[in-house]
């Protein structure tokens, strides 16, 4: 997405654009820096076609901006310079140097978030809650502060969102009512927030267990792999994916290590979850 905003210089009053180009992840891109530098040449392309550049005939500048609320921290490199192999002499003049500001929304705390009196803060919040009471605790302050008739859109955006995107990802076999405005997601909160909890937590306990199961296989294939070769990793990787027990994984962790060779370790395999 891409927004520009009108900077007045102080000294000279100047007017002059700015343009925020905003990428919105939830996973973390190791190549984000490539990916940056791509679409702000883009822009300038474009700004370039339809003639819209600077009264001195210079593009404006672009500020790139990464709005990522994984619940990982962010960990890939901010600027492509540090993905370019450094070579000395005169070449290291060429590499490409580009930054982008990351907002990395599970950096911030509750204690840091909760006295800011700003919808952006709020949304950080919403994002970071673990719980249906978080998320109460939030509603009912956005409630007070946009009781104002002026932001009704603003309270019916919320209000959509958290219908339509947060809630059902927390609580995705949970039917959630249709409500119209954030004082009705408020009342809705309050009445089920028992109910909602437990359910909550078991969601979380699913996707905990789902993770650890990823994870377990993911090893598994890596050990298998550099004992016996690419061929045994891939016949091994359908029978993984069919195994939904963390007891089987680790017995198998085990046969990787005893088995002399990949056809005994897939046979074993193929027994056992048969």
């Amino acid at each position: 997405m891409v927004t520009k905003i009108r900077w007045q210089d102080h000294l000279n009053r100047a007017g002059l654009y700015i343009y925020l180009l905003l990428e919105f992840q939830s996973h973390v891109d190791s190549y984000m820096a490539v990916r940056i530098m791509a679409y702000v040449a883009l822009l300038y392309q474009g700004l370039i076609r339809s003639g819209q550049l600077t009264p001195s005939s210079t593009l404006p500048p672009v500020v790139p901006v990464v709005l990522y609320n994984g619940r990982g921290r962010w960990t890939a490199a901010r600027n492509i310079e540090t993905l370019v192999e450094h070579v000395p002499g005169g070449l290291a003049t060429y590499r490409p140097r580009l930054s982008y500001l990351l907002i990395d929304e599970g950096r911030y705390t509750e204690k840091q978030l909760a006295p800011l009196r700003n919808v952006a803060a709020a949304l950080f919040r919403l994002e970071n809650s673990r719980t249906p009471t978080d998320v109460q605790r939030v509603v009912t302050a956005l409630v007070a502060w946009l009781h104002d008739p002026a932001y009704a859109s603003l309270r019916r955006a919320f209000t959509v969102w958290l219908r339509r995107v947060l809630l059902p990802a927390r609580l995705p076999d949970v039917p959630i009512p249709e409500v119209q405005e954030l004082t009705e997601v408020q009342t809705m909160l309050a009445e089920r927030v028992i109910e909602w909890t437990q359910q909550w937590k078991e969601e979380g306990l699913r996707e905990g267990l789902q993770q650890g199961l990823a994870a377990e296989r993911t090893l598994l294939m890596r050990q298998a792999r550099r004992r016996f070769g690419e061929a045994c990793a891939e016949a091994l990787a359908p029978l993984l994916e069919a195994c939904e027990e963390t007891k089987t994984l680790a017995e198998a962790g085990e046969w990787v290590v005893t088995y002399d060779s990949g056809e005994a370790l897939l046979a074993r395999v193929r027994r056992r979850i048969a």
